[in-house]
């Protein structure tokens, strides 16, 4: 097995568990989890939840809540059990080592209040594919693509149920048309930039199953700080 490091994250809350050189979570995921609005009881889908990162997240804010987390590479679900059992999270969150393609299935059966997702989004034909197979698989739509992605999204989901993802910037377009052609209807997006005045980087959208046309553009937000430091919103996304 790789070499792991193992940090604590969210004021000492979180133990998180990842590869050294293999696929580590980003300020993505951060961002991604803090747009997740669950009611009481909720039930929500992570497809592709890497070491578990965002279920984990989710389950600090939403202790009412049930989350079922998704991998197809099986040494990171592996990871993300561990993460789970050593933040004492297993009565909330379920990972299942499996391709979504195959879901629902004996164990993820749904249907679910939210299904979220923080999906590879370079193209096999775009840049260059990292020599490590954990972070290709994760940035790189090797095993799978959007409208894969989204056609999962659409099976797991209840008619009203939330999708939720975070995508580049460059292909938002791309992005709202497969949400549409899934029975996804994009209700709000987010602009995400690394520093202020300049062009957006990512975007974060969320769309409902079966929903009325209707789009609101929230405020955008910003990353960085002048100094690097994060912004003040960002790093209230970094707390309990």
């Amino acid at each position: 097995m790789a070499e792991l490091t193992r940090d604590t994250f969210f004021d000492g809350r979180l133990i998180v568990t990842q590869p050294r050189d293999g696929y580590r979570f980003s300020i993505d995921a951060i961002l991604l989890a803090a747009a997740v609005a669950p009611q009481r009881g909720n039930s929500i889908l992570d497809l592709g939840t890497g070491s578990g990162i965002i279920p984990l997240i989710l389950a600090l804010r939403h202790p009412d809540v049930h989350i079922s987390a998704v991998e197809i590479q099986p040494e990171l679900a592996g990871i993300a059990v561990r993460n789970v059992d050593e933040n004492q999270s297993r009565l909330q969150i379920t990972v299942v080592h499996a391709d979504m393609r195959s879901l629902p299935n004996n164990e993820i059966k749904g249907p679910f209040d939210w299904v979220i997702s923080n999906p590879p989004y370079r193209s096999p034909h775009s840049g260059r594919i990292n020599p490590n197979r954990q972070r290709a698989l994760a940035r790189h739509e090797i095993t799978i693509d959007l409208p894969e992605v989204l056609a999962c999204a659409k099976r797991m989901l209840r008619t009203g149920g939330q999708f939720g993802t975070i995508y580049p910037a460059e292909r938002a377009i791309e992005l709202a048309d497969q949400m549409r052609r899934a029975d996804i209807e994009p209700k709000q997006i987010r602009t995400v930039h690394s520093h202020s005045g300049q062009d957006a980087r990512l975007v974060l959208v969320q769309g409902i199953k079966g929903g009325r046309a209707g789009l609101r553009i929230a405020a955008p937000l910003v990353v960085y700080q002048p100094g690097g430091d994060y912004t003040e919103a960002v790093q209230a996304m970094m707390k309990p």
